[in-house]
């Protein structure tokens, strides 16, 4: 079941939604460091992983799952947010140079639908960041925090959606490995745990983020699936006669 977008704002508005929100958009910036001129994407609740983006693509979206519930964003100028299917999202094909997918997966009734749509709408080449609680993680056993709802995936497991979805995975990140707690310690210690964390490779890391590429092949009709799924079998009906006109074998009789 999702989190509920109000959730998911307060979260961002608190000491601790902050700090993740430092910690995994410098892993995001720094895998995306020019972005000038291109159509960037975020599903799930990406804004607040957006906002770096405005003053250098030449569009940014946030869609946001149905179940989920929908905010405007930004706060200022028209709004780039939409409440969206996210198995039929709403783009054409090869639209989007970059995709961002967080508090999206581990929600999805179907993930590989889902990530099959993403693949649709990335442009040839077009490169996605996936951020997603870690099985294995301490952050995924907390539900104090949205990466403690849903279900988390292991390494293992995402390279193999990767690979079902046509995705060729770049580079994989691990982050978040202090506990989930809202106390000023954590904030203050932080930026090294995470330092110290990456450096050594420690386990019971919070997120895995990947970034991966579109492959430039793709079995024949596999989007085409999606939207035939998505509508429903009508049993066919009878064509009804104009009034007063008989067939021609009552005429005849």
């Amino acid at each position: 079941m999702p989190v509920d977008v109000v959730e998911l704002r307060n979260f961002y508005a608190s000491p601790l939604g902050k700090g993740v929100q430092n910690i995994i958009g410098n892993i995001v910036k720094k895998q995306w460091e020019n972005c000038s001129g291109l159509s960037i994407l975020g599903i799930g609740y990406a804004p607040p992983y957006l906002e770096t983006f405005r003053s250098e693509a030449m569009r940014v979206l946030a869609f946001m799952p149905a179940a989920q519930g929908v905010v405007n964003w930004p706060d200022d100028g028209p709004s780039c947010s939409a409440l969206v299917e996210t198995t039929l999202l709403p783009l054409p094909d090869s639209c989007m140079d970059r995709v961002i997918v967080i508090h999206a997966l581990e929600a999805a009734e179907h993930p590989q639908d889902f990530m099959e749509d993403v693949w649709r709408v990335l442009t040839p080449g077009g490169k996605m960041i996936l951020v997603c609680p870690s099985r294995g993680g301490f952050w995924a056993r907390a539900d104090n925090t949205p990466f403690g709802h849903g279900q988390p995936y292991s390494r293992r497991q995402l390279r193999d959606l990767m690979r079902d979805t046509l995705f060729s995975p770049i580079s994989w990140t691990e982050a978040l490995y202090g506990p989930p707690l809202d106390t000023p310690l954590w904030r203050r210690s932080a930026s090294l745990i995470e330092k110290i964390g990456a450096k050594c490779a420690l386990p019971g890391a919070g997120v895995t983020i990947v970034e991966a590429t579109k492959q430039l092949y793709r079995p024949v009709g596999g989007s085409k699936r999606l939207v035939r799924r998505g509508l429903p079998q009508l049993p066919p009906v009878l064509a009804p006669s104009p009034a007063g006109m008989t067939s021609k074998s009552e005429t005849t009789e």
